[in-house]
């Protein structure tokens, strides 16, 4: 074998599932949405009412559609014990009802805190057009990309408590519009999120036999941080910058 080959070959040879891991780990601490000055802004207090009603307005949109990512990946995948593992995510956001209402509901009890009317909310028609185009590129990325790679995607969720807690006790400390049950739906996700990452880590190290798919998987990451960040730069733009698009939410006095 000569030089050139030995070298391609090494380039093409799978991660150990511990050299995997920690690329999908290392995305986090140089791409994740804490990084971004709108989310720093929210939790340091530096913004109005109108402005974090317009984040949580926006943000529903994403809440919506987890559920409906979550049961086409469901779809897709003849393994039933799969399923009956993943379908914990949906009922985390739709609830189970009568006992459970879901992270949706907690959501709405945020924006209801807020002045916002429920159904206006949950029509999504006062949402930023970047913030309807980001979540529904990531629902048809989990339709359209292999298996492995879309279930890759949701690997955020390795990042997501301590922006979690860092939220909860951001918005407690500087909103007096913010209480303990409105935080209700961050305080569930800080079990809730540990327990499908740690999953769904286990899952993609165990199927992305390749090295080509090992990559695709770190990429869904990193897709899927840029999908949380293109949220943040909508806002930012709107209601930082003051370039708010026809039909968008308009706080009182913009």
């Amino acid at each position: 074998m000569n030089e050139f080959v030995k070298k391609f070959v090494a380039v093409e040879k799978p991660w150990t599932k511990q050299e995997f891991e920690a690329q999908i780990r290392g995305v986090g601490p140089v791409q994740y949405h804490d990084l971004h000055p709108f989310h720093k802004a929210l939790h340091g207090g530096k913004l109005n009412k109108g402005q974090v009603a317009a984040w949580a307005l926006n943000r529903y949109c994403y809440q919506e559609a987890i559920p409906r990512k979550d049961a086409a990946f469901m779809s897709r995948t003849h393994d039933r014990e799969l399923r009956r593992e993943w379908i914990h995510r949906v009922q985390d956001h739709d609830g189970i009802m009568p006992d459970e209402t879901g992270g949706i509901e907690r959501w709405l009890v945020l924006t209801d805190c807020l002045g916002l009317d429920r159904e206006y909310v949950t029509s999504m028609k006062g949402a930023l057009p970047a913030t309807r185009f980001a979540v529904e590129a990531y629902v048809r990325f989990v339709v359209e990309q292999p298996l492995v790679v879309a279930a890759a995607s949701s690997l955020t969720e390795l990042f997501a408590p301590s922006i979690h807690r860092e939220r909860i006790a951001g918005m407690l400390a500087n909103y007096n519009f913010v209480n303990d049950d409105v935080m209700a739906y961050f305080k569930r996700r800080l079990s809730q999120a540990p327990r499908d990452a740690n999953f769904t880590l286990e899952f993609v190290k165990d199927n992305a036999h390749t090295r080509e798919l090992q990559q695709a998987c770190v990429d869904a990451v990193r897709f899927k941080c840029d999908v949380l960040w293109a949220q943040l730069d909508a806002l930012q733009l709107a209601y930082i910058n003051g370039m708010i698009p026809p039909g968008a939410y308009r706080p009182d006095g913009v």
